[in-house]
């Protein structure tokens, strides 16, 4: 390799494209290139690192005790921690041919002290590590909006009045403050008249405008923390359908953020999706609206939004249009007489792109399912024409199976747990994610309810349950070039079965151990950590491994310009080094959380 080509090579590695060029010049006469034969063993802990080793053909395993713990490969470094630390507790071996360059252990700890990038990068934890390759690989995209808070735009003054002050008077001062809305006080409650209020409840019901202001005002107002993100309060302006939202700061109002001065500083076509699913009246009108969706997903991702803010966002929109559907085919004298659940990753949150339908209707007991089934087959054919194709498991409306009252519900989760064969575990874990959309949710929180009462105490079942994510194994292998997929995907793995569902169903059956309500994987992995379970670290290392998991299997769904569900098949040549090098921290700590499941449920002992 020529002195340019080695220059060249070096300065494309992170951390060293952060040296300058004439410290990489240095840094090039103090390195030596270096062979090593298949199964040489480079550093255990009885053999001392020596050099800080970057690979440029060839692979080295990384073990612990025998297990595979990580796979390094072409423009790979390692291992920083054992000439940091002056010991290893994993064995590095060479597991085809290697040629690689050396950088002398005194030359490196030199380097460590003379720049403070360079060390940040060796010294930091997996969590920082993720977060700063994830902000290097988007930061020529990341939006200003995403890193924008509440106080950093222009926040309205607030107007307050007395709840017994005549309605003139209030809009009076309302006009003097130069304001866009009342805030009232009755008592310790605060209430708010916008122009809505006025136009409906005095102008069109012809109420003296002498009467108090606070027999119009709508209480329970939607606030927001001054130090929150932009991106938060979109996500609140969103789901309640409001113009403004409350700023607080330490519980106290200190303004009020209109939605046009947000939008005016986030160019997002979201509003417009929302009000147009709102404002529709049949099928057609929101099939744009849909189409909108997968832009939005688009147009966000590219501007290096995180995923679990996009899923946020994009649920929100779903409910909407779920709810939108609902209230289109069945009468509104029945609305209030069931409830429509979603499930599967639409149930988490999780969903950004279409997927499968999966949903289910509870009713009231008593309640005659027969007279929902012409409406439940239209809901799942409309929903099939706005892009939503049908679960190929028939889990949807118009299957009797996912259609029940309470009782059926209950009778149901008692077959499920009294069977407990491979079709019971999976109605049991598609329900576990149910998430209440439209109707009457005290339904399926009456039926979730049941379920928890039914395994409190049943550790044996919850084994058995939670054994099921450790029914895949992690590809850390295809790192090094083995493969892993059939002869239809012999040079890709699934990201799917290799990681996400690991995270998803052990999460999910601690979260059924523990009673937890929430649905969302991230939401549970925090209540976990609340209850003690996980420490804050190993709940934020999962967090993230998560979010790196998803986005990974997101970007190669787009850049593959696919425009069904996501794409579980990932072939690791198409991604980039940042990327290959966040998936391997995330296989880690996705093999970590399966010795934790072994560990807690004992998963050793079940057959």
């Amino acid at each position: 390799m020529s002195l340019f080509d080695q220059k060249a090579l070096l300065m494309s590695i992170h951390p060293f494209d952060l040296l300058g060029e004439r410290m990489i010049e240095r840094l090039m006469t103090q390195m030596d290139i270096a062979y090593y034969p298949k199964e040489t063993v480079l550093i255990a802990p009885r053999v001392r690192a020596e050099f800080l080793t970057i690979i440029i053909k060839g692979v080295v395993n990384e073990t612990i005790e025998g297990e595979l713990q990580n796979i390094y490969s072409e423009r790979d470094s390692f291992d920083a921690n054992s000439l940091i630390y002056g010991n290893s507790e994993s064995t590095f071996s060479v597991a085809e041919d290697l040629i690689c360059y050396e950088l002398p252990k005194e030359s490196f700890l030199n380097l460590l002290q003379d720049v403070e990038s360079f060390q940040n990068y060796f010294m930091q934890d997996f969590i920082t590590k993720h977060q700063h390759l994830k902000e290097r690989q988007n930061q020529n995209e990341l939006t200003p909006f995403m890193v924008s808070r509440v106080d950093e735009i222009y926040l309205h003054e607030p107007c307050f009045v007395e709840a017994t002050m005549p309605i003139k008077e209030s809009v009076r001062k309302m006009t003097d403050q130069n304001a866009n809305v009342i805030l009232v006080r009755s008592g310790e409650s605060i209430g708010i008249v916008t122009d809505t209020n006025l136009r409906e409840k005095v102008l069109l019901a012809d109420k003296s405008s002498n009467d108090p202001i606070g027999e119009i005002a709508t209480y329970g107002l939607i606030t927001i923390e001054r130090s929150d993100f932009l991106f938060n309060a979109l996500l609140l302006f969103t789901k309640h359908s409001v113009k403004r939202l409350i700023v607080t700061e330490n519980e106290k109002i200190i303004g009020i953020l209109e939605q046009l001065d947000l939008l005016s500083h986030f160019a997002s076509h979201t509003h417009l999706i929302a009000t147009s699913i709102e404002r529709a009246h049949s099928i057609d009108e929101l099939q744009s609206a849909g189409r909108s969706l997968n832009y939005l997903v688009r147009s966000l991702t590219t501007k290096g939004v995180r995923i679990r803010y996009i899923s946020k966002l994009v649920s929100e929109l779903n409910i909407k249009l779920y709810r939108k559907v609902f209230e289109m085919v069945l009468p509104s004298s029945l609305h209030d007489r069931c409830a429509l659940i979603v499930m599967g990753s639409e149930g988490r949150g999780e969903q950004i792109l279409r997927g499968d339908q999966d949903n289910g209707l509870i009713l009231r007991d008593g309640e005659d399912d027969t007279l929902y089934e012409p409406y439940m087959i239209r809901f799942n054919e409309y929903l099939f024409q706005l892009g939503f194709p049908k679960c190929s498991g028939n889990v949807m409306v118009s299957n009797p199976y996912w259609r029940h009252n309470v009782a059926g519900y209950k009778k149901l989760i008692s077959e499920w747990i009294d069977t407990f064969n491979e079709e019971a575990l999976m109605g049991l874990s598609i329900f576990l994610d149910a998430h209440c959309v439209a109707g009457d949710e005290t339904l399926l929180a009456e039926c979730r309810d049941y379920l928890f009462d039914n395994f409190e105490g049943r550790s044996d079942i919850l084994a058995h349950t939670a054994k099921a994510a450790l029914s895949f194994e992690t590809p850390l292998r295809l790192f090094s070039g083995f493969v892993l997929g059939s002869a239809e995907h012999e040079s890709e793995f699934d990201i799917k079965k290799g990681g996400i569902f690991a995270i998803v169903h052990g999460i999910r059956i601690l979260a059924l151990e523990h009673k937890i309500t929430q649905t969302n994987t991230t939401q549970r992995i925090k209540e976990l950590n609340n209850r003690g379970l996980f420490d804050k670290r190993f709940a934020s290392e999962l967090i993230e491994a998560y979010d790196t998991l998803l986005s990974i299997r997101l970007g190669f769904t787009l850049s593959q310009k696919y425009e069904g569900g996501e794409l579980n098949y990932v072939n690791p040549k198409l991604l980039t080094k940042p990327e290959r090098d966040l998936l391997k921290d995330a296989f880690k700590i996705v093999n970590t959380f399966k010795k934790f499941l072994t560990y807690h449920f004992h998963l050793g002992m079940v057959v």
